[in-house]
């Protein structure tokens, strides 16, 4: 696991970016070309899901991952694809879109999707709770993160 974060990473100084308030987040604009990662899960989920609103957030700098690291997201898709279809189908055709991240650098992602309907009554994303687990307890983290850079 700790080579594909580190193989996801970028340089810490566009890594401050991610902690702009959600307000002054457009989801129209172009994805920021030195993240490759949400770059691509938007092309593939604009691509395959046709949505009529798109958020990819990335939640990286939430967990005890290299700065810059794009290995944790959130993503709320909005589509009419979506209509009629039980949640667990609408997160596979999410999952299906985006396999080969999901093999690779992405660790977690978190999935709202809605239809348009949905959307228009409750427009609103949900919030991550914070890291509990894993390597945020882990004493001996930077010096495995430090290893691994090596």
């Amino acid at each position: 696991m700790l080579p594909s974060v580190l193989r996801c990473a970028r340089p810490v100084s566009t890594s401050l970016a991610l902690t702009r308030p959600l307000a002054h987040f457009r989801p129209h604009m172009d994805p920021d070309p030195s993240r490759p990662v949400e770059r691509a899960i938007r092309t593939k989920l604009t691509n395959s899901l046709k949505p009529g609103h798109l958020e990819v957030h990335n939640e990286s700098h939430m967990h005890a991952v290299p700065p810059g690291s794009e290995s944790h997201f959130r993503v709320l898709v909005v589509s009419s694809q979506f209509e009629g279809l039980p949640l667990i189908q609408r997160h596979r055709l999410v999952n299906e879109a985006l396999k080969e991240e999901l093999s690779s650098c992405v660790h977690a992602l978190a999935i709202q999707a809605k239809t348009p309907e949905q959307w228009g009554s409750n427009p609103a994303l949900a919030k991550s709770p914070p890291c509990m687990g894993g390597s945020k307890g882990d004493h001996t983290m930077e010096k495995k993160l430090k290893a691994g850079r090596e």
